[in-house]
């Protein structure tokens, strides 16, 4: 039956499966940007330090998440099976894994403040940073255990329930901020310390959701997800690791390449700085399209990969690459046409550094254009290629492209030939065209 379906009926799911997943992936980077917002009305410092500890945070997450980003594949592949039991198992080990690495990891957020100051950053936002991660550090495990239900679910179709709870989770947020970071409705004022007691409490609340959904919904409970959980099953928790810890490393590689660029840029100068985070924070919003179609893309594809079916995950490879193009140049359109206007959506106008800065940004954002082509695809293959379960090969590929080819043309270009702020851009869009077209070549290499 998968045979005969058309591209316009597989595009149709691929819709019905990514359009949750896009949102909950915007809903979640308005976590983020919540807490950036409200405790940059509470202080510069603190502020600073909260961008700092949620950057750390982040970067440890991304490896950890490896393992959670597995269990979507290997979860669609046993479905495609009827493996309903080694559904359960690949689960549980994800889960086991997520939680083992959260605690192993803690040890880096209680001594943070030497590390950071070993890293030359300012003391005084070292020491609220520390005070920070102590408390985001423990919402680590919590993060990583929701990301995997997440996954659970998704790969279940079960897309609309990540959606809404992300959706409550960004709700829950602000109120706990408004509470506790400037002390409103009785509570204590703790500032920074504030937002991440917000941080974890919207992480276990999440995790309690997406829990009791798992366990208690009637179509589900043939999976019996937590049935005797501490049996461990060492073979797939072997399997889990082997898919996962590529994944974790490969992020590791792209988070790593952005965290660089926004280095060399405070090399060249301030204004450019605050021009670079501006064209990114407008690039993050888009890649999330993406994202979300790139999960949808590897579930259908672990599907058919699961079912044996190599007609159809070829025909729905085809049709997740046409719609990411899609994207990608309506994106480019958007960025081409009204470069200023939406930079200065990010600026107060009446201040006098904001016109240097919008004229760096929407620089930055027509480069953007091309940014978005590139980072579109390796996403989207990266996607198709955990479909298949293929993830060694892509981390070492993505480790090449970033830091092996798009560095060293980002410096290259911004400062022996003087390109500046543009030529570091267009450095990383080499880097990303290398990583698509290396990661896609693999993928059609393989289901040829």
């Amino acid at each position: 039956m998968t045979q005969t379906m058309t591209k316009t009926a597989h595009a149709r799911e691929m819709l019905v499966l990514g359009l949750p997943l896009i949102g909950s992936s915007l809903a979640q980077m308005a976590l983020h940007v919540t807490d950036t917002v409200m405790v940059g009305w509470y202080g510069v410092v603190p502020l600073a330090a909260v961008v700092l500890g949620a950057s750390s945070f982040f970067i440890v997450y991304v490896v950890g998440s490896g393992f959670a980003k597995a269990v979507m594949p290997m979860v669609a592949a046993a479905l495609g099976r009827d493996d309903e039991t080694q559904v359960r198992r690949d689960t549980r080990m994800g889960l086991w894994l997520s939680i083992a690495f959260g605690v192993a990891v803690y040890p880096i957020f209680w001594w943070s403040k030497p590390i950071l100051m070993a890293l030359g950053q300012d003391p005084e936002v070292s020491t609220i940073a520390q005070d920070y991660m102590r408390i985001a550090g423990l919402g680590m495990a919590p993060a990583l255990v929701v990301t995997v239900l997440q996954s659970y679910l998704s790969a279940l179709h079960r897309t609309q329930v990540v959606l809404w709870v992300t959706l409550a989770a960004v709700a829950v947020n602000i109120g706990i901020n408004w509470a506790l970071i400037f002390g409103n409705w009785g509570f204590p004022e703790m500032g920074a310390s504030g937002a991440a007691v917000a941080t974890v409490t919207v992480q276990v609340v999440s995790l309690l959701a997406l829990g009791l959904y798992a366990h208690f919904l009637p179509e589900l409970r043939k999976f019996h997800l937590f049935q005797r959980f501490w049996r461990p099953d060492w073979p797939a928790m072997r399997q889990v690791w082997r898919l996962g810890l590529p994944i974790g490393l490969t992020g590791l590689a792209e988070g790593g390449l952005f965290q660089a660029s926004a280095l060399m840029m405070g090399w060249i100068g301030t204004v450019e700085l605050a021009a670079h985070g501006i064209a990114l924070e407008v690039a993050a919003l888009t890649f999330m399209l993406h994202v979300g179609l790139s999960s949808a893309a590897t579930i259908r594809i672990a599907r058919f990969d699961g079912q044996g079916d190599r007609v159809a995950l070829r025909r729905a490879a085809k049709v997740a690459v046409v719609l990411s193009l899609a994207v990608a140049v309506a994106s480019v359109c958007l960025f081409l046409a009204i470069p200023q206007q939406i930079v200065a959506l990010f600026l107060d106008l009446s201040k006098p550094e904001s016109s240097a800065i919008l004229v760096h940004g929407s620089a930055l954002l027509v480069l953007a254009a091309l940014f978005q082509l590139a980072d579109g695809m390796q996403v989207m293959a990266l996607g198709l290629l955990r479909g298949v379960q293929d993830t060694q090969v892509p981390m070492w590929l993505a480790a090449v492209s970033y830091w092996l080819i798009g560095i060293p043309c980002s410096y290259v270009l911004a400062f022996p030939l003087g390109y500046g702020g543009q030529g570091l851009w267009l450095g990383l869009v080499v880097g990303l065209f290398c990583a698509a077209a290396s990661l896609m070549w693999r993928f059609w290499r393989l289901v040829r």
